[in-house]
């Protein structure tokens, strides 16, 4: 069994969840916990298998759709620790 690793969620990885969150309670508040959910089920799996993700797009980095929705987490393992650097929406044009 692989070691779980800590998580930590970068300032701007928060600020990108908390945005979608609030989006999408707004536009439809009828599933507004279900996103949430979702990032934190796929999180608990990731920290236990942090090879889960593809390759990233930024070296040194790995992306893994959260299922069952829009969003792409963007993340490294550095340092003992899982880093969570972004939450993307699939459709929004990337940081270069």
């Amino acid at each position: 069994m692989n070691p779980v690793l800590p998580v930590v969620w970068l300032p701007r990885a928060q600020a990108d969840r908390l945005a979608h969150l609030e989006f999408t309670a707004q536009e439809k508040p009828h599933v507004a916990e279900t996103p949430d959910a979702r990032i934190d089920r796929t999180l608990s799996r990731l920290a236990g298998f942090p090879a889960l993700g593809r390759a990233g797009r930024k070296q040194g980095t790995r992306e893994l759709v959260i299922p069952h929705t829009p969003f792409i987490m963007v993340y490294r393992e550095q340092h003992g620790r899982l880093e969570i650097l972004r939450v993307l929406h699939g459709a929004q044009q990337w940081p270069v």
